[in-house]
């Protein structure tokens, strides 16, 4: 079967031929329909040989998986073959305390244990065919669009999580701004225009993302850039600043500006992983008064049920930019040059 793989420690993801998996106890295969591409895929291939902590090369690439059951290992009755589903992705053990909360993003013994995530260190979506470790990491899609559904497992349930704790703050006549508008970013304007009443301001480096911010919804756009643009949040928020600020780019330059427009009791969360490394100080005289600085990962379990069920419902829509398997390394290259327009997905 065709898979893009990650082969060889600083270069560029590679379409093979790899042999088909076979379901083993507890596990199901899926024939993948669709797989999304993500900047943490950039962020992995970038990490040097000496640094590398997710397992062994090649790694098949993809943690953003829909697909079709076609086969059950031993044991598996939850899931039926030709149900369609969505890969939850970070797997956990299933029985610490975290796991027991659905929160398996969070598994206490992950590291211990070694398990990895599909596509970041197990063997990921972006091959015709995938293993999955437990069907309950299965979520059913119905007849949703695999290229809209591939992305909900993580470009739109990495922002929900990261909105829905600071909702109570967001009420109308609060102000919510979005620092990166791309395959991130745009879902969270999606999301923060359908479930809070905040007036959305949406920051990028890139005209033709804050474009796209637009059309998701963004009720004032800027660029970053702009050695004005802290003024300018002050000016339209009447000297307040942003109830709630979210990073979904996760770069020192972004997180330099995002820390300056916080207010007073409101909520930063750093989303986005960037390139790794970027932080902001925190403390007396540097981060307004009982402002909340915090960083997230991807998702709950239950949350992506709660995604996949507004994308049922017509109130969560993806921009997706769709290429063949055969194209992903194309894909790959416009997602590093920035040039995307909203999410890539490979559609198989």
């Amino acid at each position: 079967m065709k898979a893009v793989q990650y082969r060889i420690f600083g270069g560029a993801p590679e379409v093979v031929e790899i042999e088909k998996p076979v379901a083993g106890p507890g596990q199901v295969l899926l024939k993948v329909t669709a797989s999304g591409l993500c900047h943490s895929d950039v962020f992995v291939m970038s990490i040097p040989e000496d640094q590398y902590f997710l397992g062994k090369l090649p790694l098949t690439l993809g943690h953003e998986g829909v697909g079709t059951v076609v086969e059950l290992g031993a044991g598996v009755t939850s899931v039926k073959v030709g149900q369609n589903v969505a890969v939850y992705g970070p797997w956990g053990c299933g029985v610490c305390h975290q796991c027991a909360q659905g929160h398996e993003n969070y598994c206490e013994r992950a590291g211990e244990l070694g398990i990895l995530a599909p596509g970041l260190g197990a063997p990921g979506s972006m091959a015709e065919y995938m293993i999955v470790d437990n069907a309950r990491h299965l979520v059913d899609i119905g007849d949703l669009d695999p290229a809209i559904a591939a992305p909900l497992t993580d470009a739109a349930l990495t922002p929900y999580h990261a909105i829905k704790p600071s909702l109570a703050k967001l009420g109308a006549g609060t102000t919510a701004v979005v620092l990166g508008a791309g395959g991130l970013g745009h879902l969270g304007i999606k999301i923060l225009k359908e479930l809070s009443g905040a007036r959305i301001i949406a920051l990028d480096v890139n005209e033709q993302k804050l474009r796209l911010a637009k059309d998701s919804g963004a009720d004032v756009t800027m660029l970053s850039s702009d050695p004005d643009v802290v003024a300018k949040v002050r000016e339209l928020t009447g000297g307040r600043m942003a109830d709630g600020v979210f990073d979904f780019a996760g770069f020192q330059e972004s997180l330099d500006v995002a820390r300056q427009l916080v207010a007073v009791g409101g909520d930063l969360k750093i989303v986005g992983l960037g390139m790794g490394g970027a932080s902001i100080p925190v403390g007396f005289f540097v981060t307004p008064y009982e402002a909340s600085v915090g960083t997230t990962y991807w998702g709950y379990r239950e949350e992506l049920f709660e995604v996949i069920e507004m994308a049922k419902q017509g109130k969560l829509d993806v921009h997706v930019e769709r290429f063949s398997i055969n194209d992903a390394p194309k894909a790959y290259q416009k997602l590093h040059d920035g040039t995307l327009d909203g999410r890539a997905v490979i559609v198989f």
